[in-house]
């Protein structure tokens, strides 16, 4: 006699699917099918009162496994101590902590630092090692902190790039060659997204598996280095980060941690700023803090959380107005990064989004936005389409992944019951992957460090609502919100 086998139907948007089968672009449902074998056979359960009882109680158990995915239960290794780096024997005019950005339309920024103050802003580059056929120049800066001077911090766009095509590149006319890749001009595109880096050996544990999957771009939702006013944490977090950031564009919000204002600095911002440029001017802000960029299919908006969000701010405004400006059509995807979460079960940083939240939301609510990516928390959380704290089919999906590696350790202690918006969360080190596979379907997955192996715990098949009936329905409140 065969297995009996249980079968049962979740949605695929407010299901967590913990590595079974899911549904694939292209069919006409919505569902993901589950298929769990019991641990006894019918036959084997007839033989006597006891084998039935231990039946009744295996799919007991079954189900509440199925209710309890969404609260994983994991036993996490030991924390890693901060990783330290030894003294650089690179000559002063070499460059390093070489990242790279997107810079507006086929054209990446490159930064670098060097310890000689006299070296050119300059970047060659082409297609071939070695081989530069073109030369561009830029800009540099530097600031003093206490009794710490940075090195000289270049800043060059290159450009009109190729899209999905290598060049070979050379920071300041000296030191070695550095590779870089554009992203595609059309979908696919693919993600990385981990927040809360920190510097410790959990970091370049997750740095390690960002670097295994084939991805274009890095989001980063804030809390980059840690320096916590230590500056030479800057530069050794600009170390750590280089093989990736200069290969794939790496596209970064500020965090509370890079906020070191103190009464005799009151740019609390300044080492932020004058080392991660981002294209805040080509965006139209007047501030590094927020700003947005196209790429491939998708329009991708980077907030502040700690500067002014109220609706007379120039942040709202400038959102207000970039949003406004957004055409679904050649970009079906809109994505928003912040650091502080909106939705969050975890006790950690409980409520700290709400004003922030009560301020924006309607904005990203009647643009259609379809994701919201933060930080801040250090753990996952995943949820379902939400809006004004209430399921709604036309909200946004929020994903809080500060989890990162940082040295603070990881925020084990969720709200229970769980709320009913909350559909995935575990306290785990990791990082995402977000890969947008045509203009309605896009496949996010979520990564656990375990030990020193990426595993997939959680995965989910999202549809875009420029390809749903939801904009439709919300021109009315568009206007309303944004003008005609």
């Amino acid at each position: 006699m065969q297995n009996t086998r249980l079968n049962t139907s979740f949605n695929v948007e407010t299901t967590a699917v913990a590595a079974y089968s899911s549904k694939t672009p292209g069919q006409s449902s919505d569902t993901i099918k589950w298929i769990f074998t019991p641990l006894l056979t019918a036959k084997e359960a007839c033989t006597s009162e006891l084998m039935g009882l231990k039946l009744i109680l295996t799919v007991v158990f079954l189900l509440v496994f199925i209710s309890a995915t969404v609260t994983a239960e994991y036993i996490r290794p030991p924390p890693r101590k901060t990783l330290h780096f030894p003294w650089s024997s690179r000559p002063s005019s070499h460059p390093q902590q070489v990242h790279i950005s997107l810079a507006g339309d086929k054209h990446i920024r490159v930064s670098w630092v060097t310890d000689d103050k006299s070296c050119p802003s300059t970047v060659e580059y082409g297609t071939s090692p070695g081989r530069y056929s073109a030369i561009s120049h830029g800009e540099s800066t530097s600031y003093n902190y206490l009794f710490y001077s940075s090195g000289q911090i270049h800043h060059t766009v290159i450009g009109p790039l190729e899209p999905n095509a290598v060049y070979f590149y050379r920071c300041g006319g000296e030191g070695p060659e550095f590779q870089l890749k554009t992203p595609p001009a059309q979908l696919p595109i693919t993600f990385a997204v981990a927040g809360d880096l920190g510097q410790t050996g959990w970091t370049k544990s997750t740095l390690d598996h960002i670097d295994q999957c084939k991805y274009d771009v890095h989001l980063l939702p804030g809390d980059l280095s840690y320096a916590d006013y230590m500056q030479h944490r800057w530069d050794t977090f600009g170390k750590l980060v280089e093989p990736l950031a200069s290969a794939r564009p790496w596209m970064v919000t500020e965090g509370n941690h890079e906020e070191e204002s103190i009464p005799i600095f009151k740019d609390g911002f300044q080492s932020y700023n004058s080392r991660w440029k981002m294209p805040f001017e080509e965006s139209g802000s007047s501030s590094n803090l927020y700003y947005s960029f196209d790429v491939a299919g998708a329009h991708i908006i980077m907030l502040g959380s700690y500067t002014d969000y109220d609706e007379y701010s120039e942040q709202y405004n400038w959102l207000k107005a970039d949003l406004a400006k957004v055409d679904r059509k050649k970009v079906p995807w809109l994505l928003v990064l912040f650091h502080v979460p909106w939705y969050n079960s975890n006790h950690a940083h409980q409520g700290e989004g709400d004003e922030m939240k009560a301020a924006i939301e309607p904005l990203l609510h009647g643009a259609g936005v379809d994701i919201v990516l933060a930080g801040h928390v250090h753990a996952y959380e995943r949820t379902k389409r939400v809006n004004q704290g209430n399921l709604d089919p036309c909200g946004a999906v929020h994903i809080t992944i500060g989890d990162g590696g940082n040295r603070e350790g990881l925020a084990q202690k969720y709200i229970n019951p769980q709320p009913e918006w909350s559909v995935f969360r575990e306290a785990s080190f990791g990082h995402g992957e977000l890969k947008l596979v045509n203009s309605s379907h896009a496949y996010w997955t979520w990564h656990r460090n375990d030990d020193d192996e990426p595993v997939r715990s959680d995965q989910v098949w999202i549809t875009s609502l420029a390809s749903s009936g939801c904009l439709h329905e919300k021109r009315q409140l568009r206007k309303i919100l944004m003008g005609p």
